[in-house]
């Protein structure tokens, strides 16, 4: 249903690196990019997530309790796109591991501009 994310940026080029390395870890790559935003998916017919400057002009801001959830195929991408955003200077909102008891499998960070992310999948 998700056709695509759109991440507030201030800094169209610091955010594209830290998105580059990070979404390489699972496949992902530039779909689309010009002076305003830069777009990333692993398939053409998939969903993709950008970052932009926002349309109005005005800075770009975090919004309080949005947050984008990226479905990994397993615990080990989870931990590894985690470990990943630490790396790249992301700060740590949970770290990688179950929650509760229904499959769910999640870490949560945020990025270089304050966007919060999760990486998750269920099951084992």
């Amino acid at each position: 249903m998700i056709g695509y994310v759109t991440l507030g940026t201030n800094d169209i080029p610091r955010a594209a690196a830290f998105y580059d390395a990070l979404l390489g870890v699972i496949g992902a790559a530039r779909d689309m990019e010009n002076e305003r935003f830069v777009s990333w998916s692993v398939a053409p017919d998939k969903p993709s997530l950008c970052v932009i400057k926002p349309f109005d002009g005005q800075p770009a801001t975090v919004g309080n309790g949005t947050m984008v959830s990226l479905f990994m195929p397993d615990h080990a991408t989870v931990n590894a796109l985690y470990a990943k955003a630490m790396e790249l200077g992301g700060k740590d909102e949970g770290g990688p591991g179950p929650r509760g008891d229904s499959g769910f499998y999640a870490a949560y960070f945020r990025d270089l501009d304050g966007n919060k992310l999760a990486a998750f999948t269920m099951g084992g």
